[in-house]
Order: structure tokens, then sequence, then C-alpha cells
């Protein structure tokens, strides 16, 4: 699943070509991804100029001046800028159509959801008021973390997938966050200190900012819009990985909460 780099490299590379243009036209070929009423969709966005591009978490934010687009990628979206003249594809559910290019939707598995709302709601939808604080937001603090997992039983890996207390993480980057941190996924959040909430505080920033400037990481069905690939993956400690950087152990891999997960027992504890 595309986490916060990913989105915001999709939003920055978007934001390069889309800006500028009027839709003339949509084209909603599978209208579950549409979380409204299709022809109010279709009907509010036609004729509208796409102003920028940008994201709050795993969410892209298209601004259209008085309305703002808001979609959520969830496991395998993507969008693609492609020639009118070019066959439509399988998976690609979504078209809006401009004057000298379309931009396409494409997600293999279908869960991904976009809808249209006033600008001035955006941060009160119910997509996005329930979110947290994005990681390399300097209102992420310790004292934050600390309040918001401190009475909780929950691992902390399951925890830091909570888009309510850290607000754009993913798989990947909370493997990668509590192996910075030294901290075991498996931990109870009850468990962690204050000192550690500093600790996933500061990896979460680091992390996020050099995610972000590579492009995020391309791993699996992970591809940006317009096929740009990250890098991110070059850097990865812990994730996909089998030998620790740090100790040379062997990385385990276990589930928590569901999730697969990489961790070294030598390192986190």
């Amino acid at each position: 699943m595309p986490e916060i780099a990913e989105v915001r490299t999709v939003a920055r590379t978007l934001n390069r070509s889309l800006p500028g243009n009027k839709i003339k036209d949509i084209n909603v070929i599978y209208d579950r991804i549409i979380d409204q009423d299709t022809n109010e969709f279709k009907n509010i966005l036609i004729g509208k100029t796409i102003e920028s591009v940008s994201s709050f978490g795993k969410y892209l934010l298209f601004n259209l001046g008085e309305y703002t687009l808001i979609s959520h990628l969830r496991m395998e979206g993507k969008y693609f800028i492609k020639k009118a003249e070019e066959p439509i594809e399988k998976h690609e559910h979504v078209i809006f159509i401009f004057d000298d290019f379309t931009l396409r939707y494409h997600d293999t598995r279908k869960f991904g959801r976009m809808r249209v709302l006033k600008t001035e709601d955006v941060y009160s939808s119910k997509e996005i008021k329930k979110l947290g604080i994005e990681p390399d937001n300097d209102s992420l603090t310790k004292e934050y973390i600390y309040k918001s997992i401190h009475n909780k039983n929950k691992p902390i890996k399951t925890l830091l997938l909570d888009q309510s207390i850290i607000n754009g993480l993913g798989n990947i980057y909370v493997d990668e966050v509590l192996f910075a941190s030294n901290i075991n996924p498996n931990r109870s959040g009850s468990s962690i200190t204050l000192d550690e909430c500093d600790k996933i505080r500061i990896s979460s920033k680091a992390i996020i900012e050099k995610a972000t400037e590579l492009g995020g990481s391309t791993i699996r069905s992970y591809t940006s819009s317009l096929g740009v690939t990250g890098h991110y993956q070059d850097y990865l400690k812990v994730h996909t990985k089998e030998i620790c950087p740090n100790c040379k152990n062997k990385i385990k891999k276990i589930r928590v909460g569901g999730r697969g997960t990489y961790f070294c027992e030598n390192c986190q504890k």
C-alpha cells in the first residue's frame, strides 16, 4: 500500500502536469470507486480547472478552487497521464478527460475511493477529521505519542498503524521506525516510555523526510504515477530484509495484528 512518502510523490508528480487544465469530461467505468452519487461527482467536476495537487497523510487532494477531489489509493491505486487515443486498459476505472491528455485512475484490486466536496469542508470531512498528526510535522511531540498510547495494551506496531494517532505511516515505515527506535513491535503501548516515544518521534520524522526526498519505496506492486520509481527501498534496514545491518543476526518475520512484520530480536527490546 502507498504510504505517506509514496502519496506525496504522486502528488508532486501530478502537480507538475495538472494545474491550469480544465476537466472536459469524466468516464466512470467502475462506479464503486466513487464514494458518492456518480452523476453528482461528474456534474461538480466537469468544467472545473485543477489549481494544485497536494496530499494529507495517505490522501491525495486535487484542489479546484471552490471544490476539492479527495482520493485514497488504498492497496494498489495509481494515476497515469495518457493520450486520449490510447486504449483503455483493463484496470483503468475512472478517466478524467482534458484538452490534450487524460488522467486515468488504475487499480487492480478496486479498493481505492474518491469523492468531491467543498474545499472549506475538507478538514472536517469524514475521511480527514479522524486523522492524527503527520510524522514529520513539528506538532508531533513525544508527549502527544505517549498520551496516545500509554493506556493501551495493543502492540506498538498496531498502534503506530492507527491513522488517528500518526497519520500516514504504513507497514513498511512502521517496521523501519521501530527498528531505528530499538523497540520490539510486540510490546504493548502501555510499556513504551516517554524517552522511547521521543525515539519514535525522531525516527518517524527522519525516515519519512528521507523517504519523501527519494520518492518513497518501490516494492512489489507499488510504483508512482507516470512510472516514477522511488529509491528508499535501497535504504530499508529491516523490512523484507534477512540480516540485521547492526548485529548481523537473522531478521525475524512474524505477524502482528495480522500484518507481516520484520524485526531484530537482538536489537529491538
